[in-house]
């Protein structure tokens, strides 16, 4: 969630030469849009074209000389060729696009930011039908009730703004370049949201196109299955053009802090994250937010251990708060950086070096593999996991050929939002967490082609907490850190709500048309 996990290509994750792919994924690209076309028999293009012309949908096709460059991945260990982008101004234009994909039984799926780790906003395979949201941006404040109207082709970067200029604000991630859209459809974790929930949790109604191109409202009593399914699932069942939230007030102040104890030995470090579960059981306020970031040590045997975090609540009780955690650790660390200020201050600190204004650069790509741990609060960690997990990164991380990092977030512990919400209230399904890890390596250089051991490295690092705990532990997956190799993905995303899912996705979308990897089927 936090800056780690968008500044890919930065000094922690090497930028990107240029935007074009190498020749190797050029040659893919290019045999994927011409088995678009040898298939186009069966889904007929021109009555594509025609049909979405004829609601003035503007799209993209293979063979125009943008579609390279609008069907472009964010993670570029994906190259996939949709049968068309297109790129609708209304919700109307929406409900066009989706009837006109389902008349030809196309996969259709939506793209807000267009960030997801398996390229699902591309349909995560060939021949889908791409309706991206980045046309629709309104962002309507209503200080009668202190909600906002957020169209989801906006990105949280220019949420932000826009809600700070009215003086509020919402729980979301730190990369502000992330679609509000997938983002509050799976979950939406910051570092307010122990205080204010996630992002899906400030979600009061939405509008949404379903598989048939029908639009409809959806909230707490109008279609109440829909809206229990769009608030952790939301991208299998439709297309939300636009949500309805409930704001918060910005804070009046905000600390943002990060310390760093390099080249930390296995058992100090382990330490440090039995001590961090420790500290989240005590009476901690849900204005402090933090996660613990890790990265590979100068030599064999030792990690880099950060602590990084903001924190919203009195600013005289800062240093009482965090001082508990702090003294379990090494009393000097490498760095450490405390940075006061507003609230929108703490949300463009925590996005460096992107900016939050959007439209003023473009987006970095990146070639990598992320995988993801949900830690039951109610069974922390063992020490036997803590130190097999410490153990590998610090062997197994520093031979690595990936540039990696894990971020351990902390998700619950005392007086946490996020585990208040009662489980059944939204598909979202793991209210019982501590921890979220995200397991993270990219390619050496953020380049094509990702290394063939970057997959086994992480799968060991994850294996090596689980196969240190107890054969029940109660562990779950991320969909926002989404893993196209997960075993057991079904139940490790949506956990127990996934029968209801199922049924409910039988009703709602009887045709399949919101489908791709690792959604609700």
């Amino acid at each position: 969630m936090a800056r780690y996990i968008m500044t890919v290509c930065t000094s922690h994750h090497p930028p990107n030469s240029s935007c074009s792919p190498p020749h190797s994924s050029m040659l893919s690209l290019l045999l994927n849009v011409a088995a678009i076309w040898l298939c186009a028999s069966a889904q007929n293009v021109t009555v594509l074209q025609q049909t979405l012309a004829a609601h003035g949908v503007s799209a993209v096709y293979p063979g125009d000389i943008t579609f390279r460059n609008v069907s472009k991945a964010f993670n570029e260990r994906f190259t996939f060729a949709p049968i068309a982008v297109a790129f609708p101004t209304s919700v109307a234009q929406v409900s066009a696009a989706v009837a006109a994909g389902a008349a030809q039984n196309l996969e259709v799926v939506a793209r807000s930011g267009g960030h997801s780790y398996i390229a699902n906003g591309l349909g995560g395979r060939n021949g889908a039908l791409v309706v991206d949201m980045s046309k629709l941006k309104a962002i309507t404040f209503r200080p009668s009730n202190n909600t906002a109207i957020i169209e989801t082709g906006n990105r949280l970067g220019d949420v932000a703004l826009a809600l700070n200029a009215n003086g509020r604000a919402l729980p979301h991630g730190t990369c502000s370049y992330v679609g509000i859209g997938g983002h509050s459809g799976y979950g939406g974790f910051g570092f307010t949201s122990r205080a204010w929930g996630l992002t899906l949790d400030t979600v009061r109604s939405a509008t949404v196109v379903l598989g048939n191109g029908t639009v409809v409202s959806a909230s707490s009593n109008v279609n109440p299955d829909l809206f229990f399914a769009i608030r952790g699932a939301s991208p299998s069942f439709g297309i939300v053009t636009s949500i309805e939230v409930q704001t918060f007030p910005a804070p009046p102040s905000a600390i943002v802090f990060e310390y760093t104890w390099n080249n930390l030995d296995i058992q100090t470090a382990s330490n440090g994250i039995a001590s961090f579960q420790t500290f989240a059981a005590s009476n901690i306020p849900p204005e402090f937010g933090a996660e613990l970031v890790f990265t590979a040590g100068h030599k064999k045997g030792l990690v880099n251990f950060g602590l990084t975090g903001a924190y919203y609540g009195d600013a005289k009780l800062f240093n009482s708060t965090l001082a508990p955690y702090l003294k379990t650790l090494p009393k000097t660390p490498s760095n450490a950086t405390i940075t006061p200020g507003s609230y929108i201050n703490s949300v463009a600190v925590l996005a460096e070096p992107m900016a939050l204004n959007t439209s003023s650069a473009p987006d970095s790509p990146n070639t990598f593999y992320t995988k993801s741990l949900m830690t039951p609060s109610g069974a922390p960690m063992s020490q036997a996991a803590i130190t097999a997990f410490v153990t590998y990164m610090a062997n197994q991380g520093f031979t690595s050929d990936t540039d990696w990092f894990v971020e351990v977030e902390l998700y619950g512990g005392t007086n946490s939002a996020i585990n208040a919400v009662p489980l059944d209230s939204t598909a979202f399904a793991k209210r019982d967490t501590l921890f979220t890890i995200q397991f993270y390596a990219s390619s050496s250089n953020g380049r094509p082609p990702y290394p063939n051991d970057g997959f086994s490295f992480l799968d060991g690092m994850v294996a090596s907490i689980i196969n240190n705990s107890p054969s029940n532990w109660n562990y779950g997956a991320y969909l926002n850190y989404i893993d196209d190799r997960l075993t057991n993905a079904a139940n490790l995303y949506y956990g127990s709500h996934y029968q209801r899912l199922k049924s409910l996705k039988a009703a709602l979308d009887p045709k399949d048309t919101f489908r791709f990897p690792v959604g609700v089927a």
